[in-house]
């Protein structure tokens, strides 16, 4: 089966990678490198199953299937649709091509999907919830949401690709996916992301304090990445009969001080934190209600503490050298 995975060279997208490579899949990775690394996808490209074609795909259709038809002349099984920013300070600081990828390349994906008769999981967020008025986060919820607000290019990006995957899996007979993730973290996280995790690792790797936006009472539920790709994998071999996007996150429910405190602990150090400026409609709460992720056979096992024990042990040998 020959596999597309977009924006397979970043955080998320190159551990899908690998499970796909090792499941024995020949995966061409859709990439134009503005926040993955290449040096993510080292393993999986040694393999030999994995291909590489550097592309924005936020582009029109005849575009992807020039770039498709150059490396593989195989019809595509499966499309994952990871391309996108995902950290605050990276689509604010690419707000037009964080909705061009979203908009644009979700809909020129779905027109290759149909053309192959693939099946597509598009990656939503939990961002799409806004700052919620509802709590803990069942996929029923429509979200509160700022649609012109300092977050909207993501939060509304996001939102435009759901519309566009329920439009072709209702109206036009696409074999369509959608998740909604929620915070995820680990290993090959790009330290200056500026997300909680990484920001904390930074923190400590140059002696400051954990920097905390706003009170540090607003909760997040950590999901670590090996969960998230059994989840993506999950979703992706499940039969939904329609539109039915699934949460993807821990049901354990942390405050970002509780989340610091925690990484002081992993380390071995005193917690010492710097209250910074609340980050513009940041949301307060956030946790999902995943009771169809069940059903299907999944959910989150990574405790916070071994996740955070996991990552620290990635960042120390691999990309801060702690020690």
């Amino acid at each position: 089966m020959t596999t597309l995975i977009t924006g397979g060279a970043g955080f998320v997208g190159s551990h899908l990678v690998d499970s796909c490579v090792q499941r024995g899949e020949h995966v061409i990775v859709m990439d134009n490198l503005s926040t993955g690394n290449l040096r993510n996808l080292e393993r999986a490209l040694k393999t030999g199953r994995a291909t590489f074609v550097y592309c924005d795909v936020a582009t029109t259709v005849d575009r992807l299937r020039e770039e498709i038809l150059s490396v593989s002349k195989e019809p595509l099984g499966q499309i994952y649709h990871l391309a996108s920013p995902a950290s605050p300070e990276a689509y604010n600081a690419n707000p037009w091509e964080t909705l061009t990828v979203n908009g644009i390349g979700t809909m020129s994906l779905i027109e290759l999907a149909l053309e192959h008769g693939a099946r597509m999981l598009f990656t939503s967020t939990s961002e799409v919830y806004g700052d919620p008025l509802v709590h803990p986060q069942p996929e029923s919820y429509f979200g509160n949401v700022n649609p012109i607000g300092p977050r909207a290019c993501y939060d509304e990006g996001k939102r435009f690709g759901e519309a566009a995957m329920a439009v072709a899996i209702s109206g036009r007979g696409l074999d369509g996916r959608i998740v909604r993730i929620f915070n995820s973290y680990g290993p090959r996280m790009d330290i200056g992301d500026g997300r909680l995790i990484p920001a904390l690792f930074a923190a400590a790797r140059d002696g400051r304090p954990f920097p905390i936006h706003g009170t540090g009472l607003q909760t997040r539920s950590m999901t670590y990445v090996d969960d998230l790709i059994a989840g993506l994998l999950a979703v992706q071999a499940w039969k939904p009969g329609g539109v039915s996007p699934v949460n993807l996150g821990s049901e354990e429910e942390y405050t970002v001080l509780e989340i610091a405190a925690a990484f002081a602990q992993t380390l071995g150090i005193e917690l010492a934190t710097v209250s910074l400026p609340a980050r513009p409609e940041d949301p307060q709460r956030r946790k999902p209600v995943t009771s169809l992720a069940r059903s299907i056979g999944w959910t989150a096992e990574t405790t916070l503490r071994e996740g955070l024990r996991r990552s620290y042990d990635w960042f120390r040998t691999e990309a801060l050298q702690f020690a």
